[in-house]
């Protein structure tokens, strides 16, 4: 797979904001604490603290009282001087600005840039900005210490990372104060690298950006099981079942519609813009919220995940734990109990088109937790037009209102999953653990069980895509609602194959229980079985495919 982080159609990167407005404020705001020309803001009533490295649980010292700014949110940061009159008087610099700073001589590892930043939110501030003025640095956050965001500069509460920086935290978290305005916590630039390690960025929320249109239901555009009197004829080609009637596939979430076309409030807690890179290790992104895509993380760019947790957050959008549509990795994470307003509750790669991006990018997800996430459609994951593989890993508990409870791919996506368990997710529509339309599946040494679709497909529903089982478990998943048919598998218009695969114990209130299909695409190789389903295993469906009996 490709790397090439300027495929995905992110859209348009946001202009950035006048050199004039965005230096003055941060540089006001950075040397509060050296100066004593900025005052301290009154914070419910939290005073200042005795700033010791070991202390445990403190909140930053200085809260300048820098008047905030009411402008869009994904703006980045200006080259700009190094110094500012505030108050009428001189800045002085010097602490921050002194020779291990000067650059000369050194590499770009961070040879000799490493700073410690005291519990002081406005020297976390200042430090960032002379890092991104000289050549990057690891800054070394306060142990135990909170540093709390009580203003913004064009809807980021810190500076725009535009060089290579680390935030090294012990125990320590970045929060944005509950009265402050809507900004995010952080917002990598388009040639910044981000680490950061051992750090909660907790708090951030967007303006809302979205107007959802309403959604088709789901079985209104679907064939219903009754009234299929002429099945369709197998697919010859792939290209022969991307063709095939819409009518076979319920509404996806392409019919909601986006109300602008930029992505100002996409990452509540993290927006990493194209081109831009971030690695989270040992780190927790919760309860962000976004008014658009990404609650927690909105990628654009390359971002890596690992041992760490993105849970509690939500967007209004699509991705209410992380939006893609870049490169993302993620391993050894936990993606948990995050809610969208549309798609993707978990991790959505895409969105609906008519918005600010239509393709998703690719990710990749090894040894993680998919789980209690919920949405419209899509609970766990979400993906259109973008590639996502899944290893060992699982998708479990997740809701999709509408449908797809665990996972839901569309318009063209390609979807792997190996050593995957998707287990007691559930829909109010079909296709409770994984919907497939009209892209591409392959799910091989996974186990598909005990999910629920109150309509069809309580294990699996394939809409005009290509399918692949080999060496795979479809169940114990139920089809409960009436007139539900195939606890199982769900084929409309499409291609499964069965290899070395086994349907067996799901239920649904009207027969098949195991396998429906509307074509001869069903083909189940003599390896596999279908076998005790209730209330038959293929009888029933108005093709029952060959080596499935009762």
């Amino acid at each position: 797979m490709s790397n090439d982080v300027t495929t995905p159609d992110g859209g348009a990167a946001p202009a950035p904001p006048p050199r004039s407005g965005r230096r003055k404020l941060w540089v006001a705001a950075g040397v509060a604490g050296l100066t004593g020309v900025v005052g301290l803001a009154a914070l419910g009533g939290i005073a200042a603290r005795n700033d010791k490295s070991g202390e445990a649980d403190r909140v930053s010292d200085a809260q300048a009282s820098t008047p905030k700014q009411n402008v869009s949110d994904a703006g980045k940061a200006d080259d700009g001087g190094k110094a500012d009159e505030t108050g009428g008087k001189k800045v002085d610099t010097d602490e921050w600005s002194g020779g291990d700073w000067s650059g000369k001589g050194e590499s770009r590892k961070h040879d000799g840039r490493v700073k410690d930043v005291p519990c002081d939110t406005d020297k976390l501030i200042q430090a960032i900005t002379f890092a991104n003025e000289k050549d990057g640095a690891i800054l070394n956050l306060a142990r135990h210490c909170t540093y709390e965001l009580t203003r913004h500069e064009h809807g980021n509460g810190l500076p725009v990372i535009k060089n290579d920086i680390v935030l090294k935290g012990d125990d320590t978290r970045i929060v944005r104060a509950a009265t402050a305005e809507y900004f995010r916590i952080l917002n990598v630039g388009r040639n910044g690298h981000l680490t950061l390690k051992d750090v909660t960025v907790k708090g951030g929320q967007t303006a809302p950006d979205l107007v959802p249109q309403p959604m088709t239901a789901p079985g209104a555009a679907t064939a219903e099981p009754g009234t299929a009197t002429a099945a369709p004829a197998k697919p010859a080609t792939r290209g022969a079942a991307t063709t095939a009637p819409e009518t076979a596939a319920p509404a996806g979430a392409g019919t909601v519609q986006l109300a602008t076309g930029h992505a100002y409030s996409d990452g509540a807690g993290i927006l990493v813009q194209r081109g831009g890179k971030a690695d989270i290790e040992h780190s927790a992104i919760v309860q962000n919220q976004a008014g658009a895509s990404g609650g927690g993380i909105a990628n654009y760019g390359t971002t890596n995940l690992r041992t760490s947790s993105v849970e509690r957050n939500s967007a209004a959008g699509f991705g209410g734990g992380v939006f893609n549509a870049g490169v993302l990795r993620i391993e050894d994470s936990k993606i948990g109990s995050n809610s969208a307003g549309l798609a993707g509750g978990g991790i959505s790669n895409g969105s609906a088109p008519n918005g600010f991006t239509g393709e998703g990018g690719t990710v990749w997800v090894w040894k993680t937790t998919v789980e209690h996430n919920r949405a419209r459609v899509g609970g766990g994951l979400y993906d259109r037009q973008g590639t996502t593989t899944l290893t060992q890993s699982q998708v479990t508990g997740n809701t999709g209102t509408d449908y797809g409870g665990g996972i839901f791919v569309e318009a063209g996506s390609k979807l792997h999953l190996e050593q995957v368990v998707v287990a007691g997710n559930f829909t109010e529509g079909m296709a409770g653990g994984i919907g497939v339309q009209q892209s591409t599946a392959v799910i091989e040494r996974s186990v598909v069980k005990e999910n629920e679709s109150r309509q069809s497909g309580g294990g699996l529903g394939n809409f005009i895509g290509f399918v692949t089982l080999r060496d795979s478990e479809i169940v114990a998943n139920r089809a409960t609602g009436p007139g539900a048919v195939a606890g199982g598998i769900y084929n409309v218009g499409g291609a499964v194959k069965l290899v070395g695969t086994k349907v067996v114990h799901n239920m649904s209130a009207d027969p098949p229980g195991g396998v429906y299909t509307t074509n001869d695409g069903v083909d189940i190789d003599k390896k596999s079985a279908v076998k005790d389903n209730r209330p038959t295993n293929c009888v029933g469906s108005p093709v029952v495919p060959d080596n499935c009996f009762g």
